[in-house]
């Protein structure tokens, strides 16, 4: 387990940084006629802000 924390700390750290970035978002920005299908609820904003996050900092890992 320790190694698999190891191997993918880059990642771990994105999908960490995005899902704050998505909670911040929706707080700050928000959808104020609920018809938005990411900001619409916190968890969707989450979600998404950990996925981008965790794709974004894996283009920094070596090889």
């Amino acid at each position: 387990m320790k190694n698999f924390v190891l191997k993918y700390k880059l990642e771990f750290i994105g999908i960490i940084i995005g899902a704050v970035g998505g909670w911040v978002y929706w707080y700050t920005v928000g959808c104020a006629s609920g018809t938005c299908p990411i900001t619409s609820k916190p968890l969707n904003s989450i979600l998404y802000g950990a996925l981008m996050g965790g794709l974004v900092l894996s283009l920094f890992k070596k090889k």
